[in-house]
């Protein structure tokens, strides 16, 4: 994968997607629900945006289908995990949204912001 910075900003689905997958394999109504829970609320995944993310995400690479753990036995449901490139876009993201973060702290309390 080229440069995962080119690829930022993460829309907010992407972003919770590859979050919830960082731990473990998820089919989607786990990735929605671990995904629900994170943003305390405020990010629900409809199937649409849901599994319309996963397929583009699985073009570009960042997350794969994955087989179901022994102990899920329907078989209707489709897991997925992330991809190496996945994780370091992650990772992009979070270090982007730290640096963010770190601006926005130094302009509230009126400090010189550099860089």
């Amino acid at each position: 994968m080229p440069d995962p910075d080119a690829r930022l900003p993460l829309r907010p689905p992407v972003f919770h997607i590859l979050l919830a997958l960082s731990t473990e394999p998820r089919h989607g109504l786990g990735i929605a629900d671990e995904a629900e829970s994170a943003s305390q609320g405020a990010l629900r995944l409809g199937p649409g945006t849901l599994y319309r993310s996963l397929d583009e995400m699985a073009g570009d690479g960042l997350v794969e289908p994955v087989p179901a753990p022994e102990e899920d036995a329907d078989p209707r449901r489709k897991y997925y995990g992330i991809t190496a490139a996945g994780r370091r876009l992650l990772q992009a993201e979070i270090t982007r949204l730290e640096q963010l973060t770190r601006h926005a702290r130094a302009r509230l309390a009126g400090d010189e912001v550099t860089g």
